[in-house]
């Protein structure tokens, strides 16, 4: 029954998102008072994610680095950025904009990713070897970006942040990858399928809670809340660009390839709904849970196209890159 509610939930992905936002915007304050849950809901999410990654993973990539560093370049140095550009260029003076989209852009990639890598034979040993290592970045790399694009303009707690993600991501993640190693592998086939489900619709509480705190700000439509969509889809969609553009230009083959398109555009966005919620005023979690609506939908495009542009024989690289 669980399997197949996680194949139900799988195909629900691209809609998921938005009706869980739209029934947050419609709850508001009866939701928003469970805000102090979201952490600890993150932390499960994370956990039934991570049981599948394993040491191996991490030590393999450092042999060979390149795709880490390509991918970690997209995340964590072009994409901020990019976001601060459009930031300042469409929204300036208004801090708390630009503090939202450079927050959204920052963010580790999102164990989510490696569902829509597997789903379109990608390479799965580098996908899961970049979420390992930039989960274990996390705390340490997106205080950092903040402190240093945003300064003094935004009030910000480092220390705080840097401690509910380490909380939140890098514990429940070594908590998972140790009991995979424990039990050489054997906990992912038993309790993946098991946690999946719940995994899912516990990301889907997350996004309604988030929603329901932002539904002040988003409830009455307008030309600039449409502005600010159209915004956001366009610098999500720059990172799986960036993917694609890099993973040409070093001649990889289709499984690494899809590897790095997803993992340069998709987010660890219920993370970045979490620290925006709980660390910034309430107008800078706009940007973020406005880029919740809009992940899956992007990753589903994206995957369509790379479904037809595919080769015929697409199965996975077994001398991945980098691996």
């Amino acid at each position: 029954m669980l399997q197949s509610m996680n194949r139900l939930l799988n195909r629900l992905m691209p809609i998921i998102t938005p009706v869980s936002i739209v029934i947050g915007l419609l709850c508001g304050s009866r939701l928003s008072s469970f805000t102090y849950l979201s952490p600890w809901l993150f932390a499960f999410m994370t956990f039934a994610g991570s049981i599948s990654l394993g040491f191996k993973d991490f030590v393999n990539v450092l042999k060979r680095p390149l795709p880490l560093i390509i991918c970690l370049f997209i995340l964590h140095l072009a994409m901020p950025l990019i976001a601060m550009g459009f930031g300042h260029l469409v929204y300036p003076g208004d801090m708390y904009m630009i503090t939202g989209l450079i927050l959204a852009a920052s963010i580790p990639t999102g164990v989510s990713t490696f569902v829509w890598v597997s789903m379109y034979k990608g390479n799965i040993a580098l996908t899961l070897s970049i979420i390992l290592i930039d989960t274990m970045l996390a705390p340490f790399l997106v205080p950092g970006i903040l402190s240093l694009l945003v300064g003094t303009d935004v009030q910000l707690d480092a220390y705080d942040m840097m401690s509910s993600l380490f909380w939140m991501i890098v514990v429940p993640s070594l908590i998972g990858m140790i009991l995979n190693e424990w039990s050489k592998g054997g906990v992912a086939p038993v309790w993946g399928p098991r946690l999946n489900p719940f995994s899912k619709l516990t990301m889907a509480a997350i996004v309604a809670i988030n929603g329901s705190v932002v539904a002040p700000y988003v409830t009455d439509f307008s030309l600039q809340l449409a502005g600010l969509a159209v915004v956001i889809v366009i610098i999500a969609s720059t990172g799986y660009l960036l993917g694609l553009a890099f993973s040409r230009l070093m001649g990889w083959n289709y499984a690494d390839r899809v590897a790095l398109i997803f993992n340069g555009g998709m987010r660890n966005i219920s993370a970045g709904a979490v620290l925006a919620v709980t660390y910034f005023p309430a107008p800078v979690a706009v940007p973020v849970v406005l880029g919740m609506v809009f992940q899956q939908m992007i990753a589903s495009l994206v995957g369509y196209l790379l479904g037809r542009s595919a080769p015929a024989d697409k199965g996975q690289s077994k001398d991945a890159v980098g691996l």
